[in-house]
């Protein structure tokens, strides 16, 4: 019997080690910040907002274009034929078209220049996550981004180890 004990007591030792050796090890990662702070993040929103202000001088240029035409349109219209001031009513109608066309394609140019300046930048984050996992043997990183999820945080936080592969 104390022969049974003893062996079930050095399988549980056994065991128990080998849990130990084969822990995983955790990691967490704040990612909307690491990218946020990253330098490529910071030109990118420069270029997006000095794109953003060409565009909105231009837009703002012909809306005050078409303001002006109205306004002389509108001083002249009694002495015009209603032909004229039909042609006339037609051709503000047109550049308000222009003018809408003008804004929406600005807007969605701004969105793809940025989701295209933003997908390297987050492939780039996301490699130096896993480099610096890799190097320490971390086998799950949880993104501690606010609003993910992350309620405990014991794993590993790498957020200044995926700083310092970036270089930054």
């Amino acid at each position: 019997m104390k022969n049974l004990k003893t062996l079930l007591l050095i399988a549980l030792f056994t065991l128990g080690l080998g849990g130990v050796a084969n822990a995983q090890k955790f990691g967490h990662i704040d990612f909307e910040k690491l990218v946020a702070d990253m330098p490529q993040t910071t030109k990118l929103k420069l270029d997006i907002e000095k794109l953003g202000k060409t565009y909105q001088d231009e837009i703002e240029g012909m809306a005050k274009k078409v303001e002006a035409k109205i306004k002389k349109y509108q001083a002249e219209q009694n002495g015009q034929t209603k032909e004229i001031n039909e042609s006339r009513a037609l051709e503000v109608q047109q550049d308000n078209q222009r003018w809408e066309q003008l804004r929406q394609t600005a807007y969605q140019d701004m969105q793809k220049k940025q989701a295209d300046g933003l997908n390297p930048i987050i492939e780039k984050a996301q490699k130096a996550i896993e480099d610096v996992a890799a190097a320490k043997g971390i086998v799950y990183v949880f993104d501690a981004s606010v609003g993910k999820g992350l309620l405990v945080s014991k794993g590993e936080d790498i957020f200044a180890a995926v700083k310092a592969k970036l270089g930054f």
